[in-house]
């Protein structure tokens, strides 16, 4: 073997380890739902050509696969179009033409579902009570499953009020299933959290986690209800159950209503004060020190009279007011008077 073919052949190892890894990693078959049995049987006949069924299982990912699980995934394949048998052995088939075949027909499937909510959900409103744009689901038993929606449905923002669990019983705090992906693929989130549940570290570190994948993320001492609103099209209000043993998500879709969430998401966004950066603590409270400083605005003093009333220089006032504005997201000192009276801070 020349030294050329030889680099050939280490480099077409090579590659064809990159490419199984790769396989490993994405699981395509899987993916669409196939076994991770039926995956490894693929892959390792379109590596090493037909086989009988009982070598598959000296193949990576198959060593010491039982028989009965063996054939239960080459059926799962069969039947999909993947492998074909001829005098006993096993093949594989290319698989372009017959997976597009399945994402045509699931795509079929996927348009007739949306079609028939949208009648059924008409039929349900022309037979039962209640305004044609709220719907209520009992939650109790599967409560990320209406809020995957939004995160999964969003196609430019997501905007949230946040109080933590509802309803009986304490859950661990979590990301939102769908939130991270949502965020690597670019949707805007901006989210208010009540101030309460971020004295939970490990809620701060659910927060702090989604603020590193891009959301904005502020704070204020008391938001009032869970809220969830996908782009402009519809909302999702977590509520108690009436006996508190579970909890409702009421689901909100264009109206008044809907615009009327979005107005006080924007109100609660612009009086709230940004998260602090992980590891500083949450403190947006009226101290002493912050209500004397206050106090002295609102009585008109100048930067130069309040210096000398707190024994502190002038540059050290006009940092602390900086910082008040900050936290009480105003932009200038009339703001930041109207922002501490509101909170009762004055």
């Amino acid at each position: 073997m020349t030294a050329t073919a030889e680099m050939g052949s280490v480099g077409g190892a090579v590659r064809r380890r990159r490419v199984w890894g790769d396989m490993r990693t994405l699981r395509p078959l899987q993916a669409l739902g196939l076994s991770a049995t039926a995956e490894s049987a693929y892959l390792a006949l379109v590596e090493s050509g037909p086989q009988i069924l009982t070598e598959l299982t000296s193949r990576p990912g198959l060593v010491g696969a039982p028989l009965d699980g063996l054939k239960k995934a080459v059926a799962e394949l069969s039947d999909m179009g993947l492998v074909s048998r001829t005098d006993g052995r096993l093949a594989a088939q290319p698989p372009r033409a017959v997976l597009e075949a399945v994402a045509e027909r699931r795509a079929h499937e996927a348009r007739i579902a949306y079609e028939s909510a949208t009648a059924l959900s008409q039929y349900w409103l022309d037979h039962t009570a209640g305004a044609s744009y709220v719907e209520v689901v009992d939650t109790s038993e599967r409560h990320g499953e209406i809020q995957a929606r939004v995160h999964n449905g969003a196609v430019s923002q997501v905007r949230a009020l946040s109080i933590g669990p509802v309803g009986g019983g304490e859950r661990m705090p979590e990301v939102g299933p769908g939130t991270l992906e949502a965020l690597d693929r670019g949707i805007a989130y901006r989210v208010v959290y009540s101030a309460n549940i971020l004295r939970d570290p490990k809620a701060m570190d659910v927060a702090h986690e989604c603020v590193a994948r891009g959301e904005q993320a502020r704070v204020f001492p008391d938001v009032a209800l869970n809220v969830l609103v996908c782009d402009e099209r519809f909302a999702v209000v977590s509520v108690a159950a009436p006996n508190r043993t579970g909890h409702h998500s009421v689901v909100v879709q264009p109206s008044g209503l809907l615009d009327g969430l979005i107005g006080v998401f924007e109100s609660y966004w612009q009086i709230a004060v940004p998260l602090p950066p992980a590891g500083e603590a949450v403190n947006n409270e009226a101290t002493p020190e912050r209500r004397r400083l206050l106090s002295y605005l609102s009585m008109g003093l100048t930067d130069e009279s309040i210096a000398r009333e707190l024994g502190v220089s002038e540059r050290t006032v006009a940092r602390r007011i900086a910082r008040l504005q900050e936290m009480l997201g105003a932009k200038t000192r009339f703001q930041l008077g109207v922002q501490a009276s509101r909170r009762g801070w004055l």
